[in-house]
């Protein structure tokens, strides 16, 4: 597998796009060491390289019969089964050495964040809540950066996690609008599936809402300044755009868009965040 492929495969673009989520974290937890912020990047590379790994082998029989996936590199014959579940695993032991080398606690929890990486592709087969469940898997970045700085628990991370959460959530049920009808034909769960266009629009507005609420809260908790604050209204205009473009009749028309402008999002909320830590 030589870069190009590797690329593809975890979609290299993603793992930038999260790479902020562990730093939002680290950030809130008042910045830690420098030692601590590149051990965080490392640890969001290893796991964003992993549950790719894992999702497109897990996958592949489904991406196969799906025509906007088929072309994926497993379903062509690009890449060998073999060699993703090797990549996948080498990037688990990544993440739980990297894990073992910031603090105890980081490392303990490191076995089920690697256990949420495995199990998020099978989720969508037995439940349509996999997309809170992916949620959940993107949450673990922030709570992971605040406790590689901290060690310890508290509530300000959770709060951090509920944002990626519900945000993540919401953005992917808009994505799963696409495969309403070949999900529901192969018996795969999820919101748009079971409950049809109108209403999973309507629980991905509510969990953008939750996810704004969330970041306010740790606004306030965090006595953040004007920085952080007008990056809440930036990110506010995008969600209010993003579930407009969710309304249009043919959601293929409007997911180039919609994500385009979601690529925004998390160096929006890292900046004003970094801006209003270093000079708040």
């Amino acid at each position: 597998m030589d870069f190009k492929q590797f690329s593809n495969l975890i979609m290299i673009e993603q793992t930038l796009f999260a790479l902020p989520f562990a730093l939002l974290g680290v950030l809130f937890a008042g910045g830690g060491t420098f030692s601590i912020w590149i051990l965080a990047i490392i640890a969001v590379a290893a796991a964003r390289t992993a549950g790719m790994s894992f999702n497109r082998v897990i996958d592949a029989n489904i991406d196969a019969k799906n025509p906007r996936t088929k072309d994926r590199l497993i379903p062509k014959g690009d890449v060998a089964p073999g060699v993703v579940w090797i990549t996948a695993i080498l990037s688990s032991l990544i993440l739980i050495l990297v894990s073992w080398m910031l603090n105890d606690l980081c490392f303990y929890l490191s076995f089920p964040a690697v256990g949420l990486l495995f199990t998020y592709s099978y989720f969508k087969r037995f439940s349509a809540s996999s997309h809170f469940y992916l949620g959940v898997v993107e949450a673990a970045a922030p709570i992971g950066g605040y406790l590689a700085v901290t060690g310890c628990f508290s509530v300000m991370p959770f709060i951090l996690g509920a944002v990626i959460l519900f945000w993540i959530a919401g953005l992917d049920i808009v994505y799963a609008l696409q495969d309403e009808t070949f999900d529901r034909n192969e018996n795969l769960k999820s919101i748009p599936a079971k409950y049809g266009r109108d209403k999973a629009i309507v629980i991905s507005s509510a969990a953008y809402v939750i996810s704004l609420s969330c970041l306010s809260l740790a606004g306030l908790i965090a006595n953040m300044g004007f920085f952080f604050w007008t990056g809440v209204i930036l990110i506010s205009g995008i969600f209010l755009y993003q579930q407009k473009l969710a309304r249009h009749d043919t959601i293929t028309e409007v997911v180039k868009p919609f994500f385009k402008v979601n690529m925004y999002v998390s160096p929006i909320l890292f900046f004003s965040t970094f801006l209003d830590v270093i000079f708040g």
